[in-house]
């Protein structure tokens, strides 16, 4: 994730591309496609994809979907957003959404990714291996 909340934090700090949903967006997947696009700077791999199903967290609903293909995680340029930092200091700062992205096991995977998201994990495991590898 990014901004300087998550600066110098790395286990359990990552995150599934993510976002909210658009009044237009009738369609979740194309909520995430346009979520992955901004957040690192190009266009989802095309192809189908796995529904990973949902988790709410607060009064948030998260939505993943998953799909196999080719991304280079070096060349991943995330959006900027505007927020206050430090806290309550009236200076407003443009801060990258992500820092960064990178292919890792699924190991790997559980050490940095947030642990409300670890749940799309075992879901993507359950799904690759019931279908063959082949999304619908």
């Amino acid at each position: 994730m990014g901004g300087p909340f998550w600066a110098r934090k790395d286990d359990h700090a990552w995150s599934i591309p993510k976002g909210l949903v658009d009044d237009c967006d009738a369609d979740l997947l194309a909520t995430a496609e346009r979520e992955f696009e901004e957040e690192m700077g190009s266009r989802a791999p095309p192809g189908p994809s796995w529904e990973l199903g949902e988790v709410r967290r607060g009064s948030k609903t998260i939505v993943i979907f998953a799909r196999e293909g080719d991304f280079d995680a070096a060349a991943a340029v995330s959006n900027t957003f505007e927020m206050e930092w430090p806290p309550r200091s009236g200076r407003m700062q443009e801060v990258a959404e992500i820092d960064r992205a990178d292919w890792m096991s699924i190991a790997a995977a559980r050490t940095k990714l947030v642990k409300g998201q670890q749940v799309f994990l075992d879901r993507l495991i359950v799904r690759v291996s019931d279908t063959g590898g082949v999304a619908n």
